[in-house]
């Protein structure tokens, strides 16, 4: 394993990171390879400009194709401008220092851009749901990546509110992933709940679901893991092996930076979010990484002006289902069995805990209030709160730990949870 780490807030030196990918680099099994390498959208920090060039630098001239594929998931395409802000290269660039590099977006919502690996049995999938789900589930993925003879996965590692710890072979699934593979995975981290699965380390029954996916992909794989210091662009640590040993080198070290511990909970948290997430679909992370350290009855907050939809991608459905607790949809699995699970997960990711009964109703542990630019009417609908955010100050949510108020700034990638 290559792998070079740096703990606490420390940051490795660009020379360093040069060093360590050309020594990973420098075997000459790549050369005349085909190589595609797989990098998030804008939603994730990472120096991903930097990567890119070293990547360029290390591998364009021995290799037969360098290309990149952007793992989106299911969100939105990204335009070319949009791309060349994510690569950190300009428009005359991508036609001169990096002309013959191809950089795809997945194209998730065309079927004819899938190719299925195979089939994982029902038998199967119950074993690794530990009997909570009963289903075979086809593995489909995007067909570019049997076109090339090494798949490289770049991409950074935080705590994840589905999977546990995110990267690794989560970039093929859900990042390139069709939709059964998605909707199975999401809805078995909805069904253990966020709350209990974010942050944990180790392999999680989604991530053994994830790793049994990918090991249906013939083509090799390679995984550069990074690890970002928190409040910076700047890696920490990278790792550099199989993806599922980089994976786990990496979030044991995302398990020290990108986790805060504080000693009680909190009755109101702000969580202000980046333009980085430009729909609720993205910027519910504001929730997922603050929720265990909200107070019974308590408040999260999503602030963020910015937005003004709900999703982009699956907005028409979540205006059908609304957002609720898991077992609202458990206990009307009748009523709601046909609905893409992947976004039943989401919708009670966002919601958070609580319980339902037919006759008493939906009980939710802790409220969720949008402060964004969607309508009240809008949330009402959606079943969540509103609030007007130009009534939030920031400077008046700041250093009010002491009465129960956290002020949390660049929402999304920490998780917060209370000392034990």
């Amino acid at each position: 394993m290559y792998l070079l780490a740096v703990t606490n807030n420390g940051r490795l030196a660009d020379e360093e990171i040069s060093q360590l990918v050309h020594q990973a680099l420098a075997d000459s099994r790549f050369d005349g390879q085909r190589i595609l390498v797989l990098i998030p959208d804008g939603t994730r920090t990472a120096p991903i400009p930097q990567m890119f060039r070293l990547l360029h630098k290390e591998l364009n001239n021995r290799v037969a194709a360098l290309d990149f594929l952007i793992a989106l998931g299911t969100h939105n395409p990204m335009s070319e401008k949009q791309i060349n802000r994510l690569v950190g290269v300009t428009p005359e660039e991508r036609e001169t220092t990096f002309k013959g590099v191809h950089i795809f977006n997945h194209l998730w919502h065309l079927p004819e851009t899938f190719i299925s690996c195979g089939v994982i049995s029902a038998t199967e999938i119950a074993e690794i749901s530990g009997g909570m789900l009963h289903q075979e589930v086809d593995v489909r993925v995007n067909k570019l990546v049997t076109e090339y003879d090494l798949i490289i996965i770049c991409g950074p590692v935080f705590p994840h509110e589905v999977v546990g710890f995110s990267g690794g072979n989560k970039y093929f699934f859900p990042g390139i992933s069709g939709e059964e593979v998605i909707n199975l995975s999401h809805w078995l981290g909805a069904l253990i709940t966020c709350y209990e699965i974010i942050g944990t380390l180790g392999i999680t029954p989604v991530r053994r679901l994830i790793d049994r996916a990918a090991s249906l992909i013939p083509t090799p794989k390679l995984c550069l893991a990074m690890v970002v210091a928190p409040k910076t662009n700047q890696l920490a640590g990278l790792y550099i092996d199989k993806p599922e040993l980089a994976w786990e080198a990496a979030a044991k070290l995302s398990a020290r930076l990108h986790i805060k511990y504080v000693d009680r909970p909190f009755n109101q948290v702000l969580s202000v979010m980046p333009e980085m997430y430009d729909d609720i679909w993205t910027a519910a992370k504001g929730m997922y990484k603050l929720e265990p350290v909200v107070a019974d009855g308590g408040e999260v907050i999503i602030y963020a002006p910015h937005i003004t939809e709900f999703s982009y991608t699956h907005g028409e459905i979540l205006a059908e289902i609304g957002y609720h607790v898991r077992d609202y949809f458990l206990k009307q699995w009748d009523k709601f069995q046909a609905y893409p699970a992947g976004v039943l997960a989401h919708s009670t990711h966002l919601k958070g805990m609580g319980t339902f009964d037919p006759i008493e109703g939906e009980k939710a542990r802790i409220r969720v209030t949008l402060a964004t630019g969607i309508s009240p009417e809008r949330c009402a609908a959606h079943n969540l709160n509103y609030r007007e955010p130009a009534t939030i100050q920031l400077t008046e949510w700041s250093y009010r730990e002491h009465e129960g108020i956290l002020l949390v700034p660049k929402a999304g990638e920490i998780l917060y949870r209370i000392n034990k």
